[in-house]
């Protein structure tokens, strides 16, 4: 597989100085760099390329863009032919037209979302080094989360139309991006329509995930934490900085995975995300959740899908 992980995530925000202390003091990120235009870069302490958000001032909030990393620069030029192959229109743009990286293939995926692919980003290391690195930074912030993980994007879906850019997305990262499916979640008349869908390529559960909805949008966007006991501490300092809590912490069916839901001051919802769940493979048999037990699937200890997690995003 020529995409490696996730690089950043470009998203909507209508107050950047609340923005920015939400992502620093709540998640611990910490900024980079701030561009012309008032866009404002920041990383997690476990990342060792520049940035992996971006917040743009804006008088909504929402999604710009995701991108994710390949291994070379020339494996853009060939997934640049296979995207336009699958006939979804490409765009290559220059080096800097994002700060510290090199030129990206943009595209726009079935579900009408914004992706983009680079294969350089300025390498500015993490605090702890890279040569016997201690396991963690003096002077972490809020949860002090290690990374971007994924992000969730909200697909058109009304099977009474014909409409399921769940399952065109699905189709797409695996045929053209090559990455695999590990866990989905059916509806229908014998599961016949994908209401959602998790792809990985890496063997993380999912390097990015699809749900059905009204409109395209932006779900969420996840950041990694160790542990069980990093997922408590997180929801004390979101208790402690007034943070807006949609989920309160509990344990995922689907990825198996525990967390947090929150949303940053824009109503942009966040996730701290731990556990690795399970060792992704290509060859793994995927998990089908049923419409049935959707409930459990996504938050296992209660069962109970609260409306507002499915009918509010950005």
């Amino acid at each position: 597989m020529n995409v490696m992980r996730i690089g950043h995530v470009s998203i909507k925000v209508m107050d950047l100085a609340a923005a920015v202390k939400h992502y620093e003091n709540v998640l611990g990120m910490k900024k980079t760099m701030e561009d012309k235009h008032g866009n404002v870069y920041l990383k997690c302490w476990d990342e060792w390329d520049k940035y992996s958000v971006i917040l743009t001032p804006s008088d909504q909030a929402g999604f710009n863009h995701v991108a994710y990393k390949v291994k070379s620069d020339a494996d853009l030029d060939v997934l640049k032919i296979k995207v336009e192959a699958s006939g979804i229109k490409t765009k290559v743009l220059r080096e800097g037209t994002l700060p510290s990286t090199g030129r990206m293939l943009q595209f726009t995926l079935p579900s009408g979302h914004d992706m983009r692919l680079y294969a350089m980003k300025e390498c500015v290391g993490t605090e702890v080094g890279s040569v016997n690195p201690d396991p963690w930074p003096d002077g972490l912030k809020g949860a002090g989360a290690h990374w971007l993980d994924h992000v969730l994007l909200m697909c058109p879906f009304d099977p009474g139309q014909g409409i399921n850019k769940v399952a065109e997305n699905t189709k797409f990262f695996i045929d053209v991006l090559g990455f695999f499916q590990t866990e989905q979640i059916t509806v229908g008349p014998e599961g016949a329509f994908q209401l959602a869908s998790f792809v990985s390529c890496s063997s993380k559960p999912h390097d990015i995930a699809f749900v059905g909805g009204p409109t395209p949008g932006l779900h969420h966007i996840s950041f990694f934490l160790d542990s069980w006991h990093d997922i408590l501490k997180a929801g004390d300092v979101m208790a402690k900085n007034k943070v807006r809590i949609d989920i309160a912490p509990t344990r995922h069916g689907i990825t198996r995975g525990e967390t947090i839901y929150f949303f940053d001051p824009s109503g942009n919802r966040n996730e701290t995300f731990a556990g690795l769940g399970y060792q992704a493979q290509p060859d793994r048999p995927v998990t089908t959740w049923t419409e049935d037990e959707v409930g459990r699937g996504i938050f296992y200890h209660t069962g109970v899908l609260p409306g507002s997690f499915t009918e509010v995003y950005t």
